[in-house]
């Protein structure tokens, strides 16, 4: 879509990313889809990026380290040839599909029904939408589509999740941002202490202090710490998004769009919560809520 979105779609968009991460994100640290992929034979540490990003995997490490963005490439590159020394990337996401099913049964079974019914209408809103510079999304939107209506439905939220993920990189790309500083001011916006959310994705003493140098000299950071500036420039930087981001909920339409958030939104604090588990608090920042700490 084109034009300036109504505050109403504004609102749906950041309601549906956020309830989409919640439905999405306690996937990546499931322990029972962590040992259904381990059981194939790579290290379990290697499940997040290799099933995450194993539509793409076979177009080379360069290529998910490119769509991940703000993970340390060469984190990327470890798992995914630990995983592709052992199995193959279908093989490992059908293991973590393996964790879906099981997990939403388990955990939401009262969603399962419902969301199960929306797989078609979902799937057509990720077909309608632009696949020109979203790679990941593409790739998801290719792979095949499984015959369980749950799982399908899963699938569809995650690829239109992609789709906005690839847009949030598209913004940072055409902002000048690099990875590490995206990371700053993401975890500074988060209010996530001692620069936590850089660090996990693999950034070092050395990275971080060139971050923070080059934050500082576009006027975002001072004495190595985000700035007021920079944390109203990293809110532009999400009204941005949210505002393109509608474009999939507009194809899915308001009605159906409602019915998605009216399902997962009551039962995903109770998602999150699996990642704090399994995981721990901090892990998945998308799907918490922002708190000032």
């Amino acid at each position: 879509m084109t034009g300036p979105v109504s505050e109403r779609w504004l609102e749906l968009s950041r309601r549906a990313a956020f309830s989409s991460h919640r439905l999405i994100g306690w996937i990546y640290w499931d322990p029972f889809a962590i040992e259904q992929y381990s059981a194939l034979g790579p290290d379990p540490f290697s499940y997040y990026i290799a099933t995450r990003g194993a539509t793409l995997a076979d177009a080379g490490n360069d290529a998910v380290a490119a769509a991940f963005y703000s993970i340390s490439p060469e984190y990327v590159s470890v798992s995914l040839d630990d995983c592709r020394a052992h199995t193959t990337f279908a093989d490992g996401a059908a293991a973590r599909d393996a964790g879906v099913l099981a997990g939403l049964r388990e955990y939401v079974p009262e969603i399962c029904d419902d969301l199960a019914t929306l797989a078609g209408p979902l799937w057509e809103a990720a077909d309608a939408l632009p696949v020109a510079g979203r790679v990941l999304f593409a790739s998801l939107r290719e792979w095949p589509r499984p015959d369980d209506p749950l799982l399908s439905a899963w699938l569809a939220v995650n690829c239109i999740r992609e789709w906005r993920g690839d847009t949030h990189w598209a913004i940072h790309i055409a902002e000048d941002l690099g990875q590490i500083e995206a990371g700053i001011l993401d975890g500074a916006w988060r209010f996530y202490a001692d620069d936590w959310l850089p660090r996990s994705r693999g950034a070092d003493d050395d990275a971080l202090a060139a971050a923070f140098a080059e934050l500082e000299r576009r006027g975002l950071a001072t004495d190595g710490k985000v700035n007021d500036r920079g944390f109203e420039y990293r809110q532009k930087l999400e009204d941005r998004l949210d505002s393109l981001a509608s474009a999939a909920w507009h194809h899915l339409g308001e009605e159906r769009a409602v019915q998605f958030l009216d399902l997962i939104e009551p039962v995903g604090s109770r998602l999150v919560e699996r990642i704090d588990a399994t995981a721990g608090p901090n892990w998945m920042p998308a799907a918490r809520e922002r708190v000032s700490r």
